[in-house]
């Protein structure tokens, strides 16, 4: 029977399309989360490099934060994760579902 270490990848496509394994991922003591940084972790979650539960406990992540990364990459790619890009595009969402009568 095998474990799930022996089916993990141990390579996986990064984020810029370089190659990524376990020792290249951010260290476990991040605390400046910049936009390569998150998409790493974000590929390496998506390539079965970590799982998800492994990576908000490395990281220190809740499973809502570590989504948000994952959604603003599939809407606006890696500019979607800039914190100013995510305070914009969270107010068009408020102007959005507000609709026009409340805008």
């Amino acid at each position: 029977m095998q474990s799930d270490n022996e089916r993990r990848p141990v390579l996986v496509t990064g984020p810029l399309g370089e190659f990524l394994s376990l020792a290249e991922l951010p260290k476990s003591d991040t605390t400046r989360w910049v936009i390569r940084r998150k998409a790493e972790v974000v590929a390496a979650v998506s390539g079965g490099l970590i799982s998800l539960e492994e990576a908000c406990s490395r990281y220190r992540l809740t499973v809502e934060e570590f989504l948000s990364w994952q959604e603003s990459i599939e809407k606006s790619g890696l500019p979607g994760l800039r914190i100013s890009h995510l305070s914009k595009y969270r107010k068009k969402e408020r102007m959005r579902e507000a609709g026009p009568d409340e805008a």
